[in-house]
């Protein structure tokens, strides 16, 4: 079998070159992880990721010049298939919704596990949305606080189908799961899309964690 064409190709976003040395270090311990290149700073790593197709950006928030949110946004407005997984010593309420409205798939400390780490790089390539314990509840915390009174309109369907979606699912296996054809789910996520003001997918698990409506699923190394 060609391991080398499972590789998650990986690149570094971080200002601290002695970071990114201990990130590919830990990373190269992973034998389906394969860092393709490393930026020191947000106009760096949105030049990087048109020159390597990166599968996950690990990005830092804080750096010179364009931050990474930033560089966020700015990437996934170009590759939308790109995940990114903000990887950073800051988790302010702002910085963790601002992150996520950016378009991150994930959102990760500085101080969590090397397996954490790696699960999370698993996670996000699968479609999945890793967020660390401590991320999560700060952004249930925010959410409660800012959920509207308005009642979202959302059938029995629809919430199972965000639910679904909030595991990484892809269409068919969500068809799958809930045996129903593909067309239908096409429709609910249409739907969805609409309803929840959200342009992509990851906007949408988003925006309902934000109002309430789903929970994630729960996240262990």
């Amino acid at each position: 079998m060609n391991t080398a064409a499972m590789c998650i190709r990986v690149l570094l976003v971080d200002d601290h070159p002695v970071m990114r040395d201990g990130l590919r270090l830990v990373l190269s311990t992973q034998s389906d992880f394969e860092v393709v290149s490393e930026a020191a700073n947000g106009d760096e790593a949105i030049a990087l990721a048109r020159r390597t197709h990166p599968d996950i950006v690990l990005m830092d928030l804080e750096m010179p010049g364009i931050d990474g949110m930033q560089a966020t946004e700015s990437i996934k407005r170009e590759f939308p298939q790109m995940h990114i997984i903000v990887f950073t010593a800051y988790f302010s309420d702002e910085q963790i919704i601002g992150a996520m409205r950016a378009g991150a798939s994930g959102y990760l400390l500085k101080g969590a596990p090397r397996g954490e780490l790696f699960q999370a790089i698993r996670t996000a390539h699968a479609g999945g949305m890793p967020l660390e314990p401590q991320v999560a509840s700060r952004l249930m915390k925010r959410v409660r606080e800012e959920a509207q009174t308005v009642p979202w309109d959302l059938t029995e369907r629809e919430r199972e189908v965000l639910q679904l979606l909030a595991q990484g699912m892809a269409n068919k296996q969500i068809a799958r799961e809930l045996t129903i054809s593909l067309r239908t789910v096409k429709f609910h996520v249409s739907s969805l899309l609409s309803k929840l003001n959200a342009s992509n997918r990851t906007e949408v698990v988003t925006e309902a964690v934000a109002r309430g409506l789903i929970t994630l699923p729960s996240h262990h190394p």
